[in-house]
């Protein structure tokens, strides 16, 4: 009786105390009852000398102060005499960064590579067909896009995710299946991140080269729209699957004219080919954009005294007169276009860049480049060739450099025919860009990063309220009035480091609270066995020293010694322990 109540005291009540605690305090996070918190001892990215650490404070979303550190956080006067509560976290001298962003990923296609069996020829037309055929159950589905979508989500935020462009595809094969479970996904997780929901028209919307009208994927999108149009923020499309040349262009325009309609960014996959022959459609979107009867605003206008009197005056009738009616997440000034793949444009020189650069002027288009699946797809004519395939993605620093242009970097699909490998976290991609792209210099680890945080946040139209006008004008380090959307990189202590090497090892906080942290158990195998023998004897292996101790409390050796019969709770207790972690 004694030695049961001795287990449960120190096994069982420990245990639920800190689960408890740990509820506890997500409970009070969730509710909103900390609005203020201060990260204290950070490292900044701009900061001109690494070793001085920052206090980062926090207010209701917002960065109100950023000072030297110190170990107390004296809270200001209105904050001390209004009582509000406020966290702290010590980062100990860890890198804080703008939070991360996917401003180019589907929600609906991730983790379906098991489904589509082995890959026998690995090219595009293999994983549509592939895609396709899995899309055409999702109708029947549900419970799988859910469990899915909210593993991409979960594991996007636990990166250092806090917004990311969903695109959802609606079409005769899905419906509207997708759609209802990115609605049902954007609302459970409004708190830790914002999903930007983009309907994607993947599919053709002309059957044959022939076809004047769209087909029955034109009505699916229509109808959504219509339905569903308060939480849509973007329309996209893939020109690139039309039967002919003109029907793409006539893709585009259709998409520009529902944008207009109901206010929205648009997001097109476009030029996805490596063929000198091929007519790059980026300039009939440029073409589309400047048409007078459409309502782009160049994003680098800015309202006058009389705009924004105007607007305060009368909002509704200041849209109608000036500006297109944006949906209630788009600034009115920063309702944007953006390319993605855009791989044909890897074949251009210097002059025709140049003569992209002058006819893109100052419309608010954002390039976004997707390596992992740009280079996994391209260039499979080439593999007989001196070189192989060639670099099939976008360069993004160098184009940066030379031509001004804002281009981001996105993950795009994870597990799936497109996309077989890479995970879900956009530092992945700033690594593999310094090989692809031969970049290493201080000013491009700024671009690669800017490429997966601010950039990006541009390419989906968080405006100027979030993010410059132009990303490239920004500060990677937190100034009073920015938002308080961050990641911290533990253990990393420059920006050169968080780019070439990231660590695991995270903190994530959106709108001034702490929504995740990632953080990883190491142990070495050659001192554990050592520290053992001494206590064991060889009877012991390696093998298993090293399953016992990566699940056993570390305590006292002589403990294990005199009371070898509490292994085995030690081992069930860090197994619940485990379980309820998830």
């Amino acid at each position: 009786m004694f030695f049961k109540q001795w287990c449960e005291t120190n096994f069982w009540q420990q245990l639920n105390t800190s689960h408890d605690r740990g509820h506890d305090d997500h409970h009070r996070r969730r509710s909103g009852a900390a609005l203020k918190l201060a990260v204290k001892n950070v490292r900044l990215p701009d900061c001109n000398d690494p070793k001085i650490t920052w206090n980062v404070i926090c207010e209701k979303g917002t960065v109100s102060a950023v000072t030297p550190y110190t170990d107390q956080v004296q809270p200001n006067s209105t904050t001390r005499s209004s009582g509000i509560q406020y966290d702290e976290l010590d980062a100990q001298g860890s890198l804080l960064l703008p939070s991360l962003c996917h401003s180019h990923i589907h929600l609906d296609k991730c983790f379906i590579l098991d489904k589509c069996g082995d890959l026998e020829t690995g090219g595009f037309t293999e994983a549509m067909n592939l895609t396709g055929t899995a899309k055409s159950a999702f109708p029947l589905e549900k419970d799988s896009l859910m469990k899915r979508g909210r593993q991409l989500i979960r594991d996007s935020v636990q990166c250092g995710v806090t917004a990311l462009r969903a695109h959802v595809e609606v079409d005769s094969l899905a419906e509207f299946s997708a759609l209802n479970v990115a609605l049902q996904l954007k609302e459970e997780f409004k708190q830790v991140c914002h999903v930007q929901i983009a309907l994607f028209a993947q599919e053709a919307l002309f059957r044959t080269p022939t076809d004047a009208q769209p087909n029955q994927n034109w009505d699916f999108i229509v109808q959504a729209l219509e339905r569903e149009s308060s939480s849509i923020e973007a329309i996209g499309s893939a020109p690139y699957v039309e039967p002919s040349i003109d029907q793409a262009k006539k893709n585009i325009a259709m998409i520009f004219d529902l944008a207009d309609q109901f206010s929205l960014h648009v997001d097109f996959h476009l030029d996805y080919n490596l063929n000198p022959n091929a007519e790059p459609l980026i300039y009939e979107v440029i073409a589309q954009a400047r048409q007078p009867t459409r309502t782009w605003i160049e994003f680098n206008r800015h309202p006058s005294p009389s705009d924004e009197a105007d607007w305060e005056k009368g909002p509704e009738e200041y849209r109608e007169e000036v500006a297109p009616k944006l949906n209630r997440h788009c600034h009115r000034h920063h309702r944007r276009i953006t390319i993605g793949h855009s791989t044909r444009l890897q074949l251009f020189t210097p002059t025709e860049w140049s003569k992209l650069v002058d006819a893109i002027g100052n419309l608010p288009i954002t390039f976004v480049g997707l390596p992992h699946s740009d280079l996994y797809m391209q260039g499979r004519d080439s593999f007989d060739t001196p070189l192989g395939a060639p670099r099939g993605t976008l360069r993004v620093p160098q184009l940066t450099k030379k031509y001004g242009l804002e281009i981001a970097m996105g993950v795009n699909n994870v597990q799936n025919a497109f996309t077989p490998q890479g995970s879900v976290d956009p530092l992945s991609l700033c690594s593999l860009g310094v090989a692809v792209f031969q970049a290493a210099t201080k000013r491009d680890i700024e671009i690669l990063m800017r490429s997966v945080t601010l950039t990006s946040k541009l390419a989906i139209g968080l405006g100027p309220d979030q993010v410059n006008a132009q990303s490239q004008g920004q500060s990677l380090s937190p100034a009073p009035g920015s938002p308080a959307d961050f990641v911290i990189l533990h253990n990393t202590r420059t920006l050169r480091d968080a780019v070439l090497n990231p660590s695991y090892d995270r903190t994530t906080i959106y709108q001034g609270q702490i929504v995740a942290k990632r953080t990883s158990d190491k142990w070495v195998l050659s001192s554990l066995n050592t520290s053992q023998q001494q206590v064991h004897g060889p009877s012991h292996s390696p093998e298993s020293v090293a399953v016992v101790m990566n699940y056993i409390k570390p305590w006292k050796w002589w403990w294990y010694v005199f009371f070898p019969i509490t292994w085995p709770y030690n081992v069930v207790s860090n197994l619940i322990q485990r379980a309820r972690a998830g």
